[in-house]
């Protein structure tokens, strides 16, 4: 049997929240956009790269965001000891061009993963706490921006990515 990615209920935010239960829900809201314009899906389908010459693909932004996850919200912020996702001693970009159709489930679910874990590792922190990354002092206020924009500059390219797998647009 062929694994087809699941339908998946986007969640909503208040419009009206404060400022933490407002960018945990417009992150919210954009990872499951992914997630949405993954689902239906099969594998091949996903790993399919459709708008030449780009690299880009429906399983690569998949796997690519659950890496950003891992690095901002855990590895810089939460300072925990993970192994970095998808690089490989030749390419950092292992997540766009080392797919495997067959590993579609796995690398879907790992990126469900990662988000709950990096809502785990900022769950008891303040969005004024703050980390050193290059030289910089950065705010988990920063890391929720950064995430935003990061999924959003994404969907836009799920968006042209899915229209060209199977007509699919809009949502």
């Amino acid at each position: 049997m062929t694994w087809t990615a699941p339908e998946v209920a986007r969640t909503g935010g208040s419009l009206v929240a404060g400022e933490r239960e407002m960018l945990e829900g417009f992150l919210a809201w954009q990872r499951s956009t992914l997630l949405h314009k993954c689902a239906g899906l099969t594998g091949e389908q996903l790993a399919e790269r459709t708008v030449p010459p780009s690299g880009l693909s429906l399983l690569g932004l998949l796997r690519h965001l659950a890496k950003v996850e891992r690095i901002w919200f855990r590895e810089r912020f939460a300072g925990e000891q993970v192994e970095r996702l998808h690089d490989t001693a030749d390419s950092k970009a292992a997540d766009f061009a080392e797919l495997d159709p067959a590993r579609a489930a796995e690398d879907y679910a790992l990126l469900v993963e990662e988000c709950r874990l990096s809502d785990a590792a900022v769950a008891n922190a303040a969005l004024d706490d703050t980390f050193s990354h290059d030289g910089e002092v950065h705010s988990l206020r920063l890391v929720y921006f950064h995430m935003i924009t990061e999924y959003a500059r994404h969907l836009g390219h799920a968006d042209l990515l899915r229209e060209q797998v199977d007509g699919v647009t809009g949502g």
